[in-house]
């Protein structure tokens, strides 16, 4: 007896096509599959590149952080911050990331404590800016190209408006009242006899910040130089010097703040010229019949008489980013027509700008061409 077929066996074609799928289906299924690894691949790559892009955000902030930290530490002690150091100290193996992290620390700076980092230029770079003020343009009429020199020194130098500080350093009735009163007695055993409370009721506290009496000694001196026509000889400064009272073995006093409460004029002129405020400069040798200057940077020693050496003063690199020309114009013209006003009684207030302007033109006459700004 034959058995009857099944529906498979009559038609085995239909078990082959619903047992296997299809060349289309098995293509779609591999697309699929490549698809969904190439997503976690993906996936997988962002949250890598997103890990290192925050680590690498956290060390810019905290190399940031150091040069602030070293900044100020470096200011505190007057001293110029070098490049070299900065490398030293924050940077260590990753120097190529110099600017981002100068960038940052400088944002921290303005916005946390009203200051910034200007880099110092060099002797060269200031004396081609000054020639460049009165003759700015060559024969053709075509202006020339100022070249700056980058010491790669920097300093910390305010960013607030002078107008704040203006108004910050007035006297206002309740601060001075309160600092009177916060002031120790007599009656109060205090071991530092050198203490002598002064109080200015001022935003400012000008009695624990720099030290004003050899502050004014050094604005005096830029002054001086200023009016000389940018320069002046050793033999000048001292001489005005020693009718101001302050002859070569006088003594320039500090507050109880500072390390040293006294400094010899000649200690003082040496600190000045090691924190970059003012320049000595050797011009020449009387008894090698030198006339040309040389240019020549030195220490002050007690052998330059001796050699017959002759030096000149001139501003530093610090005065120029620190001060500026017209700052010092400006405090020399209120002085000048202040002491005017005192005389004139009748006079006080009316022309005052006028006189100003006429006592700032002189002083540009005086220095020998245009008045800068910090630099």
């Amino acid at each position: 007896m034959v058995r009857g077929m099944t529906r498979y066996q009559r038609n085995p074609g239909d078990l082959s096509t619903q047992a296997r799928p299809s060349q289309t289906q098995r293509a779609r299924r591999v697309r699929e599959e490549e698809e969904d690894e190439e997503d976690g691949h993906d996936e997988d790559e962002d949250d890598v590149d997103g890990d290192m892009n925050v680590d690498e955000d956290a060390e810019l902030k905290r190399k940031a952080n150091d040069l602030v930290r070293l900044a100020l530490f470096t200011e505190q002690r007057r001293t110029p911050l070098r490049r070299e150091d900065i490398s030293k100290k924050v940077l260590g193996q990753n120097s190529r990331a110099f600017q981002g992290i100068f960038e940052r620390a400088q944002d921290i700076l303005q916005k946390t404590f009203g200051m910034e980092l200007a880099e110092l230029q060099t002797r060269a770079g200031l004396d081609t800016n000054t020639n460049l003020q009165d003759d700015d343009r060559n024969a053709t009429g075509i202006k020339k190209k100022a070249a700056v020199t980058g010491s790669k020194m920097y300093i910390l130098r305010s960013v607030l408006h002078p107008v704040i500080i203006e108004y910050a350093a007035l006297t206002d009735i309740e601060i001075l009242e309160e600092e009177v009163a916060e002031a120790p007695s007599e009656d109060d055993d205090d071991d530092d006899e050198s203490y002598t409370p002064k109080f200015y009721g001022s935003l400012i506290s000008w009695s624990s910040a720099d030290q004003l009496g050899a502050l004014g000694i050094l604005y005096t001196i830029l002054a001086l130089i200023l009016v000389n026509g940018r320069v002046i000889s050793d033999s000048e400064l001292r001489a005005h010097l020693k009718r101001l009272g302050l002859p070569q073995n006088g003594l320039v006093s500090f507050t109880a703040q500072s390390t040293h409460l006294t400094q010899s004029v000649e200690t003082y002129l040496s600190t000045l010229i090691r924190q970059g405020y003012l320049d000595r400069i050797q011009v020449g040798d009387t008894e090698k019949g030198g006339k040309g200057k040389s240019g020549k940077r030195t220490r002050m020693t007690q052998a330059d008489e001796e050699n017959g050496a002759t030096y000149e003063w001139r501003w530093g690199s610090r005065s120029q980013s620190e001060v500026g020309e017209k700052a010092i114009a400006k405090f020399v013209a209120e002085f000048m027509v202040g002491e005017a006003d005192e005389a004139d009684e009748g006079g006080r207030g009316r022309g005052l700008g006028t006189r100003l302007e006429r006592m700032t033109k002189g002083i540009e006459r005086a220095a020998g061409g245009q008045l800068t700004d910090v630099k």
